[in-house]
């Protein structure tokens, strides 16, 4: 016996989604980051750290700047772990005698130098 088959209903139309118009837009101006001004002031360092980056009052910024230049110019950065500080003679002064200290360790120790 054949099969009545049902009569299908055309598909239903899917509402047609218009393309948003884009607003023009003006490109945004980068607003440049500025320096916190207790951040540039200069800092005096004291006799034992001012062997190793000079005597002249400079910015915290800069402070770091030059103990990281004589690390690397002396190689003191630890070979197997990147983190450490081998001091030298000059160091150990600064860093309170201690031999090896971590990189985030030294800045909490060379605050102790500045005025």
């Amino acid at each position: 016996m054949p099969t009545k088959k049902k009569p299908t209903k055309p598909p239903a139309k899917k509402p047609v989604k218009k393309a948003a118009k884009k607003a023009a837009k003006k490109p945004a101006k980068k607003v440049k980051r500025k320096a916190n001004p207790a951040l540039m002031k200069p800092i005096q360092p004291d006799a034992v750290l001012a062997a190793v980056i000079g005597s002249k009052p400079v910015p915290r910024g800069q402070m770091t700047k030059k103990l990281w230049d004589y690390i690397k110019k002396n190689g003191l950065q630890d070979a197997k772990k990147r983190t450490l500080i081998n001091a030298d003679d000059k160091l150990k002064a600064v860093f309170g005698g201690k031999k090896q200290v971590s990189m985030f360790e030294m800045s909490k120790l060379v605050s102790k130098h500045v005025s």
